[in-house]
């Protein structure tokens, strides 16, 4: 409990700090909130953020863990703040945005979709959810439901929810940031299966013969 309670407050002020750091990129709360599609978008962030709450998901290490990709934290951070101010602050100055609201509410479309995308599997998976490369006592593998289509369905669900934020203020720059997390994600991916192939052997490499990574056909 103890680590589930400083987890959930790391979620809470994690959640306050980014939207503080896009209103203060749109300009304060009146411009930010001139907007209807953001007022939506704040409203969905704040109950997605909540019902994380509920989850299971854990970042303890427990029985074995790749600590070789511990480096993608920071990463996922830094591009994580980038991602909360600067979409936010050059669709307030004017430096590489495109399209109107109708592109704004494409985004919070969009934010929705990877938003549910991202939370479901965390549900799904209970403590067998780390935000670490791990392996846990009685691990199992997960291969029914949307695992039977795709591999990582929550990462697949983050970059919809990051181009999602970045339409939402209409920001090339956003887009940009969204694409930049592709490089740590790939390398959070092939830990995690690399992990998982040692643990699990030829019950994995079948798994992975019949799945997608992301997009069945693409990746």
């Amino acid at each position: 409990m103890r680590v589930s309670n400083r987890l959930a407050l790391f979620n809470i002020v994690a959640t306050l700090a980014y939207l503080g750091l896009a209103i203060l990129g749109g300009g304060g709360f009146s411009a930010f909130f001139s907007h209807p599609p953001l007022v939506f978008l704040t409203i969905v962030f704040l109950i997605m953020s909540g019902v994380g709450l509920f989850s299971r998901g854990n970042l303890s290490s427990v029985e074995r863990e790749d600590r070789g990709n511990r480096w993608v934290l920071p990463v996922f951070a830094l591009i994580g703040v980038l991602s909360a101010w600067l979409p936010a602050y050059a669709d307030r100055i004017g430096i590489l945005t495109f399209g109107g609201d109708t592109m704004r509410w494409l985004g919070v479309i969009l934010f929705v979709i990877g938003g549910v995308l991202r939370l479901w599997p965390v549900f799904i998976l209970g403590l067998r959810f780390s935000g670490l490369v791990v392996i846990q006592p009685g691990h199992s593998l997960v291969t029914g439901g949307m695992y039977g289509v795709i591999r990582h369905p929550s990462y697949l669900g983050m970059m919809i929810n990051a181009v999602g934020w970045a339409l939402a203020f209409r920001s090339g720059v956003g887009v940009m940031l969204a694409v930049l997390l592709l490089v740590p994600l790939i390398a959070r991916i092939r830990a995690e299966e690399a992990l998982l192939h040692s643990q699990f052997g030829a019950e994995y490499d079948a798994y992975c013969a019949r799945t997608a990574r992301l997009i069945p056909g693409l990746y």
